[in-house]
Order: structure tokens, then C-alpha cells, then sequence
């Protein structure tokens, strides 16, 4: 994420015109911006508050002022010695239905054959350095999980949000975003049947991962579509195996 630096002098303007906001309501603004958009989801920690600091150029007196703000709006909670966590209520966007059955989550595997093979791709045409970062980072999580025997669903869902975003297209974002509980359960599901198999079949999806990554790097949009694919399909298929469910009307 980049650095956002902010001038801590006191503007100089002409009398009679409005200076910029106070320090305090420029992060309040910023930090609600990456809440209301998902960079920081439901439950997830906010980085520490030194952190905070030093991305927006700020003291910590001045960073306290805007996360009192957040969490008067509800945005975020302190938990002692924790840190502050994002509070959101997520409304059920688009209309969809809450995940009920293993039939739900087999259509939620479908629907993201069709929206992120193509996303990828666009992903792939349009990326820039900053979100290319945004999927190292959440790789180097999924790659410590792996070297633990262990499987995060935070930052699996982060690296395809990430490369939703790259395709610089809202409309997959937010389809994304308004998909990320459905998501979780399958991806739930899944680490849980990975870390059953062994070491071997985290470090395989890990390659898959990274295997999206490069041809996104590499700006080679076929490949892209073409690797996405067949870590949905590895990934439906190593959840369902041969249990795939008759979805005929």
C-alpha cells in the first residue's frame, strides 16, 4: 500500500479562503474509504497504530483523533491489548442469498468460473505496481500459512480481491466484495480438506497461486484466464471429488 504523505505544516492561504481540512479528518476520511471499500474486511485488524502513522506522514495524537472518530461511526472497536478491528454490518448486496447448502456452494464455484477467469485476464492487461504488491503480500501470508501447515482464508480471498481490483473494473470488485461470505465458506471448506491431505496439497495450491500471479505480472492475459480456470476447477474439484451434485432443474 503506498505511503500517503501529508504536509503537517499549516497551509498558507489568502485571506478569505478555507484552508484544507484538519490532519485528523483527512485520515478519518482515507481510513473510512479503505473500510467502505474492502481493503480491510469485517473482523480484520487494522495495522498498528505506529504503522498508521508512518503510511499517512502523521503523529499518533493525530492518528487517535481519527480512529476515535471511526469508531463513534461505528466503523471499528478497540479490544484491549488487540488493537482496532473493522466493525462493518454488511448488507446482503446484490441480492444474494445467504449460503444454505453444499449446493449453494457449488454454484458459488460456477458463478466464479465465469467472473474471475475473465477478471484475471483483464487483470492481466491493466495491473499496476500497487496492486501487484497487494498480491505479493497476500501471497507471502498464504506462504508462511503453507510453511506452518496451515491455510488462510483472509488472505486467499485477499489475493483474488486484489486481482479484482487490477482489472479496473467495478463491477468485479464489488461482485467480489458482495460475494466474500459465500466465498469464505468454500474456501473454509477447502483449506480444511487440504490441511487433511498434507503438506503437499497446501504447497500445490500455493503454486497454483503463484502461478496466477506471474502470468498477471508477465501482462499475459490467456494465461491468466487460463491458470485461473484450472485453480477453480482443482479447488471445486478437491472439495467435491467425485461428489459432484445434479444441479438439473
Amino acid at each position: 500500500m503506498k505511503v500517503t504523505k501529508m504536509d503537517q505544516s499549516t497551509p498558507k492561504t489568502p485571506a478569505g479562503r478555507s484552508g484544507r481540512p484538519p490532519l485528523s479528518d483527512r485520515v478519518y476520511a482515507a481510513l473510512k474509504n479503505r473500510i467502505t471499500r474492502g481493503d480491510y474486511g469485517a473482523n480484520e485488524k487494522l495495522p498498528a497504530e505506529k504503522d498508521l502513522s508512518g503510511q499517512f506522514g502523521v503523529s499518533r495524537p493525530v492518528l487517535r483523533v481519527a480512529l476515535e472518530q471511526l469508531r463513534e461511526d461505528g466503523l471499528i472497536v478497540s479490544r484491549q491489548g488487540a488493537g482496532n478491528f473493522v466493525r462493518v454490518k454488511r448488507e446482503t448486496a446484490l441480492g444474494y442469498t445467504p449460503v444454505e447448502t453444499i449446493a449453494d456452494i457449488q454454484r458459488s464455484y460456477e458463478f466464479r468460473l465465469t467472473v474471475e477467469v475473465d477478471g484475471a485476464g483483464l487483470a492481466a492487461q491493466r495491473r499496476n505496481q500497487e496492486v501487484l504488491d497487494e498480491m505479493h503480500k497476500a501471497l507471502d501470508l498464504l506462504a508462511d500459512a503453507t510453511g506452518s501447515r496451515l491455510h488462510r482464508e483472509d488472505a486467499d480471498f485477499s489475493f483474488h480481491l486484489a486481482i479484482a481490483r487490477a482489472s479496473n473494473n467495478q463491477y468485479y470488485t464489488e461482485t467480489l466484495k458482495a460475494l466474500r461470505d459465500h466465498i469464505y465458506v468454500g474456501m473454509k471448506m477447502h483449506g480444511d480438506a487440504l490441511m487433511s491431505d498434507g503438506a503437499s496439497a497446501l504447497e500445490q495450491v500455493l503454486g497454483e497461486h503463484r502461478g496466477i500471479f506471474e502470468a498477471i505480472e508477465a501482462k499475459n492475459p490467456e494465461r491468466a484466464r487460463s491458470v485461473m480456470r484450472d485453480h477453480i476447477v482443482h479447488s471445486r474439484a478437491r472439495l467435491f471429488g467425485a461428489g459432484m451434485l445434479d444441479l438439473s432443474m
